[in-house]
C-alpha cells in the first residue's frame, strides 16, 4: 500500500514541480526505462521529505 501511494504521489510531484519533471526527463533522455526513472524520482522525493520532517520545515517549490 505505501508503495502506491509513494508511486502515485511521484507522478504527481513529476507532473507539478519543475525540478522533478526535469529529473524524470532527463532520465529518460539518456535511455533509462520509465520505471528506473521513476524509481529515481521516488528516492529523491523520500530524501527530501524526510529532510522535511528532521528539520520541521514546509514543502519548498522550485527547490532543486
Amino acid at each position: 500500500m505505501i508503495r502506491r501511494i509513494l508511486y502515485m504521489a511521484t507522478w504527481s510531484v513529476i507532473r507539478h514541480q519543475k525540478d522533478f519533471g526535469l529529473r524524470y526527463h532527463g532520465l529518460r533522455e539518456k535511455g533509462r526505462c520509465a520505471k528506473v526513472a521513476l524509481v529515481a524520482c521516488m528516492r529523491v522525493l523520500i530524501v527530501r521529505l524526510n529532510a522535511m520532517v528532521r528539520d520541521g520545515t514546509q514543502w519548498r517549490s522550485g527547490a532543486v
